[in-house]
């Protein structure tokens, strides 16, 4: 691959420092409008914002990867290879997640000291339940570069999906049942009674565990899906190699 996008490290630290800021803002912010009742729900609000960057991070990880290669020229090249590009782009994903899960880590422990919560922080609970709820994401993210191949000059459009992230970390899983089957929705619910309540992974009922695991996978070979159907008739459209 080529072109110039930034090194990986300097990348991660750029994402690390705006993370930062917009947690601030929003703390601040909450503490002159709301006060006291900003101060009953920071453990909630804390670990939301904790998912939604591992969300954000996972997304963009394989949309913007699939975008660059249609800006660079390069994805035909890719996807004539005998791996194809699907393959390619989800490993760099998990790879890219990883990075991700170490720079939230970072930014988790920086609001706990700024905002003097007290999570718990079980590592193989946190890590096994977020992880497999931004696996949801990457299929989102297979989709959005599906559509990206297809219709070109659409991707900062795209990238407006990350604000809805939001929505789907604070949907109301105990009152509207139906959300669960949403990505994030129910691996937020999870994380938050994780962190927040001390539950460890081995304590959450097989069916929480197994819709969790079903959302992920689901939603994934969706995307992957998406992605391969685009692909295809971008290159029957002749449209592929275009930008």
């Amino acid at each position: 691959m080529s072109g110039d996008a930034p090194p990986a490290d300097a990348a991660a630290v750029d994402e690390g420092v705006i993370s930062l800021f917009f947690f601030a803002a929003l703390f601040l912010g909450g503490r002159l409008l709301a006060g006291q009742a900003l101060t009953d729900s920071i453990e909630g609000i804390v670990v939301g914002y904790f998912l939604w960057t591992l969300s954000v991070g996972a997304y963009s990880s394989v949309s913007n990867d699939i975008g660059s290669e249609v800006q660079w020229g390069t994805l035909e090249r890719h996807i004539t290879t005998p791996f194809g590009f699907a393959p390619v782009a989800l490993l760099k994903g998990v790879a890219k997640v990883v990075r991700t899960f170490l720079t939230s880590a970072v930014i988790l422990a920086v609001m706990l000291l700024a905002t003097g919560t007290r999570l718990s922080l079980a590592p193989v609970t946190v890590v096994v339940v977020a992880g497999l709820s931004i696996v949801s994401v990457l299929g989102l993210g297979f989709a959005a570069g599906g559509v990206t191949v297809l219709y070109k000059r659409i991707g900062n459009w795209l990238n407006l999906i990350q604000f809805g992230f939001v929505a789907l970390i604070s949907a109301p899983v105990f009152d509207l049942p139906w959300t669960r089957v949403l990505p994030l929705a129910h691996g937020s619910a999870m994380l938050q009674r994780a962190m927040v309540d001390g539950i460890r992974i081995w304590e959450f009922p097989p069916a929480d565990l197994g819709l969790l695991v079903a959302v992920a996978v689901g939603y994934l070979f969706g995307g992957y899906l998406v992605f391969q159907f685009a692909t295809r008739r971008a290159r029957r459209l002749g449209v592929l190699g275009d930008y």
